[in-house]
């Protein structure tokens, strides 16, 4: 059999003619290549992310105690383990290398003893491994090849652990004894293993459809080794063709010996990929030898066991949670979700086609209009559905923020506290791709800019500890994110001075309020600082939190007080998909106003209409003077209304900015489903103030009108 053919055989882990296994020819050709979109690459990348995640929480939570308990020893020490033997199976030996030489650090914290531990310096060696596997895991995802060398990383770590090992080693007269490794009070082994007193029996099935079982069945026994012996299996041999049949059939028997307790030991194995249902029953000494010695067989039930199993009912209790836990949480691919939406989208619009038919004008169909409510009704249960569903908290985009505090204080030699509130809220997942780079941009300018150095804080009156506040909330179909420090705050002469000089003033300065200067930081190109730096001064951070959250039809508030700290709050839509429009009518042409942007419509008085100074036409609405646009002028739309007492006003707002739209008619609310405007449209005409184009329910095409765009233009 030749590679190609071996490599097109997915079922299979071993050709069955030359023996060669595919993980060791995967070896050869770079497992990330090999496995590009295989279902186990994907569960490695998940899973190892997830890990990754929990690791980097773990370490910033342990840094504020300033010190290494025995829970997070352990927890790290079993992250690591994990993520070693899954990286090996899949062949990716450099993140494998790494996570087993932290491993083997955190294995001699848990054993105790260790001389001289810096709680800091261990803390920055996870991060780096953590960075180094982030890479990695990029590359794989990528389609790169995922293969950096962290030998360097490798050796500082071990350099690292010698040197506390050499401090341990001086302490052998309080009672180690070096020759055997073992502790005499407490009878633990020095590599953290200590005499092996349980033993267990594990039956594992593995999902359905996720073939090459005894390469799972393989790294199970890989995974146990480090922490087991005396290991059996059944089947015995897992590079026969015939094992991964035997396996989906009857499922995979492993027995062994273990100083770890149940908890541990099930935890472990709980990790398995693509783990379906799990056995662990602990067993004695004669049970474990009938076992391994063929008089108890696989297809005994746990009950024939039951007089000699020895289970602690916490630890039942445990597993009942974790497996039911399992069962209630099913993992989708996001591209099935989004078509999913899409979808939901094609119903709402066709439902309109039928409800709002032509044909049916002017007909009494009583029974019709019921059905056509309760079809209504039931349309928005299942939008409203695929929206939650599609809905994702904000917590593990804040978490993220914790790394970058904790990083810029140690490189700009700052303290700062990073406060979260609100995490649990919730927002679509295409919102969160948008706002997770502008949350990065406010956030190092909240520690670069606006957090004053200690000394300088005390000097002030303050703590030398800067707080920097991210909070989220909602409100109605918006979802507002703050960003707020109590650092310098902005300083206006400056920023006019940088204006000035660039020449980005639109306006005379004695005319612009404090907000329109401090808008001027959101410009392309505008830095206050001086030089270049690794976080700032090239005039591409705020302009990025602008144009993106614009993107998606939100705004960007600004609010600053000299020597008392920045508040930014960025607002944006819930969703992007389906919204709640106005239709209005401009001669014959059709547009859509969302009508969260729309604060009242009314006909208006020719007496409450007048012209400024510079020709434009303006309107007082109850004290207030807003500007009017001619919707058929603007988009240059023959046959418009142009008596103001023919038409309607509708007064529309975007970022606590107002202004009136004169349009022909409004022709009713409903849901629209929002359409990008065509690549020719968007890039060579240039047309400003449309958002999207809708398909409404007789056919026509209506533009959505982006008001923030009509505003600024």
């Amino acid at each position: 059999m030749t590679f190609k053919s071996l490599l097109t055989t997915k079922s299979y882990c071993i050709d069955r003619n030359s023996g060669f296994s595919v993980v060791h020819i995967g070896r050869c050709l770079g497992m990330s290549d090999f496995f590009s979109g295989e279902p186990l690459l994907d569960m490695y990348l998940f899973e190892t992310e997830q890990l990754l995640e929990q690791l980097e929480q773990l370490m910033l939570d342990n840094e504020k105690t300033e010190a290494f308990g025995k829970e997070t020893i352990n927890e790290v020490f079993r992250i690591m383990h994990t993520i070693k033997g899954s990286s090996a199976m899949m062949a990716f030996n450099a993140v494998s290398s790494l996570a087993h030489s932290m491993e083997d650090l955190f294995s001699a914290m848990r054993s105790g003893g260790l001389s001289g531990l810096d709680g800091s310096y261990v803390a920055d060696l996870v991060f780096k491994c953590i960075d180094f596997i982030k890479q990695e895991i990029n590359k794989a995802k990528t389609g790169e090849y995922a293969e950096g060398d962290p030998s360097a990383l490798i050796l500082e770590i071990n350099e690292y652990l010698n040197a506390l090992q050499s401090g341990f080693v001086n302490s052998l007269s309080m009672g180690v004894r070096a020759e055997s490794g073992i502790n005499a009070e407490n009878g633990t082994s020095t590599d953290g293993l200590s005499m092996l007193k349980h033993a267990y029996r594990a039956v594992l099935h593995f999902e359905d459809g996720c073939e090459m079982e005894s390469i799972r069945a393989y790294a199970v026994v890989h995974h146990l080794k480090d922490v087991a012996t005396d290991i059996w299996h059944m089947p015995a041999n897992l590079t026969d063709n015939r094992t991964s049949e035997e396996i989906r059939k009857n499922g995979f028997l492993v027995a062994f010996r273990s100083d770890l307790d149940y908890a541990a030991i099930q935890e472990i194995l709980m990790q398995t990929l693509f783990l379906r249902d799990l056995s662990l029953t602990e067993l004695d000494g004669p049970m474990f030898e009938q076992l391994i010695q063929g008089k108890v067989h696989l297809n005994e039930s746990a009950e024939s066991l039951s007089n000699d199993v020895r289970k602690d009912e916490n630890a039942a209790k445990a597993e009942q949670h974790l497996t039911s836990g399992r069962k209630n949480i099913l993992s989708v691919d996001v591209s099935k979700l989004d078509k999913l939406m899409d979808l939901v989208g094609e119903m709402v619009i066709a439902e309109a086609m039928v409800v709002q038919n032509p044909d049916l004008a002017g007909m009494e169909l009583d029974n019709f209009q019921k059905a056509a409510q309760r079809l209504d009704k039931i349309t928005r249960e299942i939008q409203d559905m695929v929206m939650s569903v599609r809905m994702v908290s904000l917590a593990p985009v804040f978490q993220k923020m914790k790394r970058i505090v904790r990083d810029m204080c140690k490189k700009l030699g700052k303290e700062a506290r990073l406060v979260i509130a609100g995490e649990d809220t919730e927002v679509d997942k295409n919102i969160i791709e948008h706002i997770s780079d502008p949350l990065i941009h406010m956030v190092r300018n909240a520690i670069d800019h606006g957090i004053e150095p200690p000394r300088e804080r005390v000097a002030l009156g303050k703590d030398r500890c800067g707080t920097v506040t991210l909070e989220a909330r909602s409100a109605g179909s918006d979802v507002l994110i703050i960003v707020r420090d109590d650092g310098r705050g902005l300083d206006k002469a400056r920023i006019l001075q940088k204006a000035r000089e660039k020449g980005m003033l639109y306006k005379p300065e004695s005319e612009m309020s404090d907000r329109e200067i401090f808008n001027l930081i959101l410009q392309p190109g505008f830095s206050t600082n001086d030089s270049i730096t690794e976080y700032s001064g090239r005039g591409v951070g705020m302009d990025v939190v602008a144009g993106n959250i614009e993107a998606i039809g939100g705004s960007v508030i600004l609010e600053s007080m000299r020597g008392s700290g920045t508040s930014i709050t960025l607002k944006i839509p819930l969703t992007l998909a389906i919204v709640d429009g106005m239709n209005l009518r401009v001669g014959r042409s059709l547009f859509t106003l969302p009508t969260i942007s729309i604060r009242e419509s009314f006909r208006p008085k020719p007496e409450d209409i007048f012209t400024d100074p510079e020709g434009n036409e303006m309107i007082m609405v109850r004290g207030e003077i807003y500007p009017i646009l001619r919707l058929h002028r603007y988009f240059k739309i023959p046959a418009g209304i142009s008596d103001f007492a023919e038409g309607i006003i509708i007064v529309a707002e975007h970022d606590e900015k107002r202004i009136c739209l004169f349009a022909d008619e409004l022709l009713g609310q409903q849901q629209i489903v929002v359409k990008t405007l065509p690549k020719y449209i968007r890039d060579f005409r240039k047309v400003k103030g449309l958002a999207g184009c809708t398909l409404l329910g007789d056919g026509n095409i209506s533009l959505i009108l982006d008001v923030g765009g009509l505003i600024n233009d």
